[in-house]
């Protein structure tokens, strides 16, 4: 990765500002130079203009720019800046059009600059969907048991909701709490929000409707398996696209008793999924004059729905393994029944109660639920959103190492803030470069927090934050779940590539498009024939590694099997390029492999040159530089260096493996 430097960081975090004002003001209608405003303004353009230039206006601007700059700073790389500028910039005129405001220039020439950056595209460049700049970026956040978080913790999520804004999404805010509180909480959430500009948060409590129980709608299950829908669909999008933070409590209006009646927050979240992704499915909403699907084809759609937020005091999905904090990355495609099974075994060994919020069985409760919710709406949205599960001090970014409380309970920093820069933001972290915090192929003894008093040391952090996304599935051959990957018996049967399982023209395709050379398929085919210890397969071929069983020089089969000296060897670690570097592929297949194919230890090389050593490092045991060669050696076993033995047969295996490039570029290696 590259760090950004201060200057880049800043510079970038202009021009983001620039495209949230200049993207509000699109919607508002209001791009006179004269007559701009700060995106949380609702108000006409004149009493904006007003606003921009008074102190206060400026000073709010100076410190939503200091917000970026942090946020920059410590988590953006140059790749992430370019895709968040291209999502969220505003599009230069066509054909000559009207110039934009004098603000602007910077903020145009910068995108057109990144527009005419070479691009990795494979065929043709898709066109940009009609009416997609029209459509808001939004998240839709459930606040669990708002009722146990003290003033500074709420007032410091709302904050962050707040901010949100600045990066160019809008929120939707359903707080989930006793009925005989909700009331309470929910002005007490439209309460925090307004304390941070406006426009502040509007309460909508009319737009949901509940399907009676005496009718049968057709509906289909898997997309939206709930009996709520949007009834008045206006009330949402209409404030949404003016830059207002809703707050929808989790009730609604029956038919059937003309009375409002409370409602599953976790039924509201996958409802209003469906509705603003335009998959509301046999419910009739209020029509919406002037608009039908004759004149606008995409009228069904109302929102682009980028993530699901769920900020519950349990936090994220718990680890299998004790001690390990929250998951930080789940692939709903290939673990959610595992995980979920876990869950359920969890509960059945303690009976849950509900009146206590802190028992073991209660958090298991609502880390099942919370799984299942993640499911539900990830079905529903497209591949490249997600769900953000994460605790309230997590969200308000406060720095649990430094809590100061009084008697009040009153907490200390916030996110934002120039004195909390330091610290990386789950929430805007995620939302910049759809990525967590921490990798989850890095291993957690790595996972660190830099204060000023550690000065860059490595500290103990245990990760309270989940990313769920919809992910792919992994295909692993032999499957570890019924084998374990063992050593062959000389003579026994083994995986071919040829084999059926194998579709070997997509993966001869991964390799060559990963590596940008051409395999030998001949001349590889013929060195795996009796070493191939297994495949891994993530999704339709986006990604994979192939791994061996390999002898040392001079070492016949039989000799190395008695011995115990077959070493495991990574002889392919490959990304599609368009999967490099985003939507954690690499993590998945790495995790497999250090996981379910070799728990034990597998080792592999890399050019000594090669850009991705860094990424090696931090998830490898150990690495050495082979002298005489162009090759650094890495492995996975952390007893390795304890046996000179197993080291010299990792070596002799990394330096002995024969390339199969079509171009024979061997030479150094």
């Amino acid at each position: 990765m590259l760090a950004r430097s201060s200057a880049g960081a800043r510079k970038t975090a202009t021009l983001a500002t620039q495209a949230s004002i200049l993207k509000d003001q699109k919607h508002i209608g209001c791009y006179p130079a004269s007559k701009r405003f700060y995106p949380g303004t609702s108000e006409n353009c004149g009493t904006s203009a007003s606003l921009r230039n008074s102190v206060a206006a400026k000073q709010k601007r100076e410190k939503d720019r200091e917000f970026l700059i942090s946020v920059l700073e410590s988590a953006v790389t140059k790749r992430d800046a370019r895709a968040y500028l291209q999502a969220f910039a505003p599009k230069p005129p066509v054909g000559g059009g009207k110039k934009p405001p004098a603000t602007g220039f910077i903020m145009y020439d910068t995108i057109r600059a990144v527009s005419e950056t070479p691009r990795f595209i494979q065929g043709p460049e898709p066109e940009p969907e009609p009416g997609s700049d029209e459509d808001p970026h939004i998240v839709i956040i459930k606040l669990s048991e708002p009722q146990s978080w003290d003033d500074a913790l709420m007032d410091g999520v709302a904050q962050t909701i707040t901010r949100l804004r600045i990066i160019g999404f809008r929120s939707v805010i359903i707080p989930e709490c006793p009925e005989y509180v909700l009331e309470q909480q929910a002005n007490r959430v439209l309460k925090a929000v307004g304390k941070d500009g406006l426009p502040a948060a509007r309460m909508v409590d009319s737009a949901i409707w509940k399907e009676p129980a005496s009718e049968t709608r057709p509906r289909i299950p898997s997309v939206c398996p709930t009996n709520l829908s949007v009834g008045s669909g206006e009330a949402l999008v209409t404030p949404l696209k003016q830059g207002h933070i809703l707050v929808v409590p989790p009730r609604a209006f029956c038919n059937e008793t003309l009375s409002y009646s409370p409602a599953k927050a976790d039924d509201l979240v996958v409802a209003l999924t469906s509705f603003f992704s335009g998959l509301q499915y046999g419910f009739q909403s209020a029509p919406d004059e002037g608009l039908s699907p004759q004149n606008d084809p995409h009228r069904l759609r109302r929102a682009l729905v980028d993530r699901i937020i769920v900020i519950d005091p349990h936090g994220g999905i718990p680890s299998r393994q004790e001690g390990e904090g929250a998951r930080v990355f789940i692939n709903l495609e290939e673990q959610f029944n595992a995980i979920q099974d876990d869950l359920k075994a969890d509960l059945r060994l303690e009976q849950p109660d509900p009146t206590n919020s802190v028992s073991s069985a209660a958090a298991r409760t609502r880390h099942l639920d919370n799984l299942r919710l993640a499911k539900a709406t990830l079905a529903i949205l497209p591949s490249t959103a997600s769900c953000l599960i994460t605790s309230p001090a997590e969200a308000a970014n406060i720095d649990n190492s430094k809590v100061e409380t009084n008697g009040s309970g009153t907490v200390g920093q916030f996110a934002g803030e120039v004195r909390t820069r330091r610290f990386q933001h789950p929430i805007i972290h995620n939302l910049i470069t759809d990525r967590p915090i921490y990798s989850p192929s890095l291993p957690i003894g790595r996972l660190k927090r830099n204060t000023e008093e550690n000065k860059g040391l490595i500290t103990s952090w245990m990760p309270t934050t989940t990313l769920a996304k919809k992910g792919m599935p992994l295909t692993i051959f032999p499957d570890p779940r019924r084998t374990g990957w063992q050593a062959p018996t000389p003579g026994g049967p083994r995986l071919k590539l040829t084999d059926t399982c194998i579709d070997l023209p997509r993966l001869l395709h991964l390799i060559n498009d990963s590596f940008s050379r051409e395999l030998n398929p001949e001349h590889y085919l013929r060195r795996l024939e009796n070493s191939l210890a297994g495949i891994i397969i993530a999704g339709e071929y986006e990604g994979g590694a192939i791994l061996t069983w390999e002898r040392p020089f001079g070492l016949d089969e039989e000799t190395a099997y008695n011995t115990g000296r077959l070493v495991p060897y990574l002889d392919k670690f490959a990304v599609l390029k368009k999967w490099q570097g985003a939507g954690g592929v690499a993590d998945i297949v790495f995790n497999a492999m250090v996981r379910e194919c070799f728990p034990y230890g597998v080792c592999w090389r890399s050019r000594k040159d090669n850009p991705v050593n860094k990424w090696y490092f931090e998830r490898s045991c150990g690495a050495r530089k082979l002298s005489d060669s162009n090759w650094t050696m890495f492995w996975t076993s952390p007893s390795a260096p304890l046996h000179e033995q197993v080291m010299d047969d990792y070596e002799d295996v990394c330096r002995n493996v024969t390339p199969s490039w079509r171009d024979n570029r061997n030479v150094m290696e």
